[in-house]
């Protein structure tokens, strides 16, 4: 039987995406790949790159009752891991936080199977802050402040975007299009709905009539956003969701959006200058910490949520669509910080890690 690997992920993009290129890479390998999340994760599960998928009781909770209620799932969870983990021949199992990635882990953990965790923000999130201490290997992908022993090996990106690193990104030409990206995120999105066209279609006409503007907008903001967007004579296309994002990302001369860790992994791969406006209220401003890398390399610029008024975000935008000199060098600055081959270097820590416990 193939060496197994066993995934574990909690039911969101930013925790299946690098949880899939991963799965994608192990497979590559020969390994067995089994996909262990919560029953939130099933709308990820169908197009998962994985031989077989279990799905184990998971819960969060707040305060004394609703702690107690969701220590009992995880722990009912584990119990489901550790029966399907002797019938599979579990050799390793690697986490990508949220809530549900906790029972695999722990039944790991008790079984003493190798494990290791891959945090993608630079801040730990709760549950591999948890069991950071306890796990043989903790992976980032980002420098994760006041933590020694942590594997900076970079976030996997979706295998659309990976081939991105190695197209030359483009300036936009004398009097041509100027091409803006603006993503939404779920959470705080309506920020960017508003704030970003209003920004937009402050800018002086002749910025205005070169725009070409690809925005995330939810459904309760799109049709004013289309209409502001309008009313400035700005070409936009408006949509709650894209599902070609290499392809935007790929002629896209400025993305607008939040910083949460795969988006900033994916534009640095894809060497996408950017405006970042982190999410003010993400647990322990772990977006601001993404963005530094970033913005440290001239490759963004963050604005804080609580200045990014559509005056502000206006004058930034200004400065920077004006001035293709400016935009290459941040291109070039998202490209020196990019780690392409991020699948693969965690791919090879796990290998290491299971070849350490024999």
């Amino acid at each position: 039987m193939s060496r197994t690997c066993v995934v574990a992920a909690g039911g969101t993009g930013g925790h299946m995406f690098p949880a899939e290129a991963l799965a994608r890479e192990m497979a590559g390998r020969g390994w067995r790949v089994i996909l262990a999340t919560d029953h939130r994760g099933e709308k990820f599960a169908h197009g998962f790159p994985a031989d077989d998928r279990m799905f184990l009781d998971a819960a969060t909770g707040r305060g004394p009752l609703g702690l107690i209620k969701a220590g009992l799932a995880t722990l009912k969870g584990a119990g489901q891991a550790r029966a399907a983990f002797r019938k599979a021949d579990v050799r390793v199992v690697v986490g990508f936080g949220g809530y549900p990635s906790a029972p695999a882990l722990i039944a790991a953990l008790t079984a003493r199977l190798p494990t290791v965790i891959h945090e993608q923000n630079a801040v730990l999130g709760r549950t591999n802050r948890l069991l950071a201490g306890r796990v043989d290997e903790v992976a980032s992908g980002f420098p994760v402040g006041g933590r020694d022993g942590v594997h900076v090996v970079g976030s996997p990106v979706r295998p659309e975007i990976r081939p991105l690193f190695d197209r030359a990104w483009t300036p936009p030409t004398d009097g041509g299009p100027i091409r803006v990206l603006v993503t939404g995120g779920s959470q705080g999105a309506r920020l960017l709905s508003e704030a970003v066209p209003e920004a937009l279609a402050a800018l002086p006409e002749t910025l205005r009539r070169r725009l070409e503007v690809f925005q995330q907008s939810r459904a309760e903001t799109l049709e004013a956003a289309r209409q502001v967007y309008l009313d400035a004579g700005i070409r936009a296309e408006i949509a709650p969701f894209f599902r070609d994002m290499a392809g935007l990302l790929a002629t896209t001369h400025l993305l607008v959006g939040r910083a949460g860790a795969s988006t900033c992994a994916e534009i640095a791969v894809a060497a996408t200058p950017s405006v970042l406006i982190p999410l003010a209220i993400a647990t322990d401003d772990h977006q601001t910490q993404n963005a530094r890398s970033l913005v440290e390399a001239g490759a963004a610029i963050s604005v804080r949520e609580a200045e990014a008024t559509p005056e502000r975000l206006a004058s930034i935008l200004r400065d920077v669509l004006a001035d293709p000199a400016r935009l290459t060098a941040m291109s070039a600055g998202a490209r020196a910080v990019a780690i392409p081959d991020a699948a693969g270097r965690l791919a090879d820590l796990v290998e290491t890690t299971v070849a350490k416990r024999g």
